[in-house]
């Protein structure tokens, strides 16, 4: 394991490179940081894989100005610094829509998309209408300004799953999201401004020409198995798969799982470096 930091404009980058063979990078979800990862890591460098994970400006232990900035140029800046020329990219959640607009920006840089309860920007899968009262609640808590109220409320909907009951997820994940999140949510907490891809990715998705994988929960919010229909029928090579007995976290749910599903999906891409 070689832990090491990226320097880019405004913000420090705390990266993680373990194994070696076929670059994939691991990007994570909107209330984690690179900890999401720790299980799946094993797996896929037993599997030959060179693995790379890092914090998003803002989160875990990267640091950020209050700059505007480019997820997809960070990403590039941390690929850069690696050497990595092509890599695949494994993104949840926020972490997903980083690795769709990267693959339309720069496509030379992207070897295949793995979306793991991933979101496309400027796409809209809809609520139930129990899901729209449970948003109402979650705007509610929010502005309410108390850090530990909100991180509770959305390790309850992202962890567990919205409307499923409190526990069904294992406590040890429960208690690294809540840990994760709580200081993304703590008063005077500094993110940045990120850009956003101008078209967005969802007038785009007939540019997304890698091969692409979208991993979605059963237990999630209906939207998020939606966007995986969606990118499914429209994408050029896409391909979506629906567990019924997870939520949104599914690489701390089932890291084995999705580890076999990853490595089999990029078999017959090796080798690229």
């Amino acid at each position: 394991m070689t832990i090491s930091h990226v320097e880019v404009p405004g913000s420090r980058l705390h990266v993680i490179d373990e194994g070696a063979g076929p670059p994939i990078v691991l990007l994570h979800a909107g209330i984690a940081d690179h900890r999401a990862w720790d299980t799946m890591v094993p797996p896929l460098v037993a599997a030959g894989h060179r693995v790379v994970r890092y914090d998003a400006r803002g989160f875990g232990a990267s640091t950020t100005d209050d700059v505007e900035f480019s997820h997809r140029a960070d990403l590039r800046a941390v690929m850069d610094a690696l050497g990595i020329q092509r890599a695949a990219l494994v993104g949840n959640s926020r972490g997903g829509m980083t690795a769709f607009d990267t693959a339309i920006e720069s496509p030379e840089r992207v070897v295949a998309v793995v979306g793991v309860g991933a979101g496309l920007a400027g796409f809209d899968g809809g609520s139930t209408a129990e899901e729209a009262a449970i948003e109402a609640e979650y705007e509610r808590v929010d502005v309410a300004g108390d850090a530990a109220a909100l991180t509770a409320f959305e390790v309850g909907i992202w962890v567990e799953g919205p409307g499923q009951p409190a526990g069904r997820a294992a406590a040890a994940i429960r208690d690294l999201v809540y840990e994760m999140n709580l200081p993304l949510n703590e008063v005077g907490h500094v993110a940045g401004r990120a850009s956003r891809l101008d078209p967005p990715a969802a007038e785009r998705v007939s540019e997304l020409r890698c091969p692409v994988l979208v991993v979605a929960g059963s237990l999630d919010f209906s939207g998020v198995v939606a966007t995986a229909r969606h990118l499914e029928a429209e994408a050029p090579d896409a391909r979506a798969v629906i567990w019924p007995d997870v939520a949104h976290m599914i690489g701390m749910e089932v890291p084995e799982r999705l580890a076999d599903a990853i490595v089999a999906f990029l078999a017959p891409l090796r080798p690229w470096a």
